[in-house]
């Protein structure tokens, strides 16, 4: 039995370095297999098809901010590879069908997104810290804490992603979708003690081989072609999140070891 569709989202793919790591060759698998079946269907049905990549393109860049038209800064044959390298070769797949078979593709990049209904335990920084903060722990951070990220409230991100699908054909991408506003890890953690009123220290803990020391989009395109821009701040974004958090008993939704 044939699917038909008109439209495509292919966000399929374990995000969390924990998660992607613990089986990387179906992570890499999860993310080129994935990408021939969707331009595969997508080429049939005549259907858009839009790729969620990543700001993992970039690797540890030495380009500040990142923008498009940057090559990245990624270890082929470290452990974050299997997401980093597959993401890329995702991107691959979906710009040679676009040129070879003249597949309707939209191709978005991702920032580190975060809000209401993250798993607990998904080992992502938002998570792991609001969760430890309501738990009485202390927080742990890798490194010294001086590493940036750039944090893109949900909201922000599934409005982004429905424009560029609705977007003129002529505008592929890669696109960044990212909130520019950059910040420490160490700040993000000082804000969530402060806005969840948690007593508790910062534990330092070393960094992970090829951990991004900085990560900041340049959201130049995503104005001059989708109009779009975030407008939730991080602070507004965490107390919404942590109200959310705090709803929920944790222990609930403890998952088992991935199996993927």
């Amino acid at each position: 039995m044939w699917l038909e569709v008109d439209e495509i989202y292919n966000l399929a793919c374990p995000a969390a370095p924990g998660h992607y790591q613990y089986n990387p060759i179906k992570t890499m698998k999860t993310s080129v297999m994935g990408a021939i079946n969707v331009l595969g269907m997508a080429k049939r049905c005549n259907a858009k098809v839009l790729q969620a990549s990543t700001s993992e393109v970039y690797g540890d860049p030495d380009v500040h901010p990142q923008t498009e038209s940057y090559r990245g800064n990624v270890n082929p044959i470290g452990t974050r590879a299997c997401y980093d390298e597959g993401k890329r070769a995702a991107e691959t797949l979906f710009f040679d069908y676009h040129r070879m078979n003249h597949v309707n593709i939209r191709v978005v990049r991702i920032f580190n997104t975060y809000g209401p209904r993250m798993h607990p335990f998904d080992g992502r920084v938002v998570s792991n810290f609001i969760r430890q903060a309501l738990d009485g722990e202390d927080i742990t951070i890798f490194g010294d804490g001086s590493q940036t990220r750039s944090f893109c409230y949900r909201d922000d991100l599934v409005e982004a992603i429905i424009r560029m699908m609705n977007g003129p054909d002529e505008f592929v991408g890669p696109v960044n979708i990212g909130n520019p506003d950059e910040f420490t890890i160490r700040e993000l953690a000082e804000l969530v003690i402060e806005l969840t009123g948690a007593r508790c220290s910062l534990i330092d803990r070393p960094l992970p081989a090829d951990d991004p020391k900085q990560r900041q989009p340049d959201i130049t395109l995503a104005r001059k072609h989708l109009g779009w821009e975030p407008k939730i701040k991080l602070r507004e974004g965490l107390a919404k999140t942590i109200e959310w958090f705090r709803s929920i008993d944790a222990s609930e939704y403890r998952a088992p070891t991935p199996n993927y």
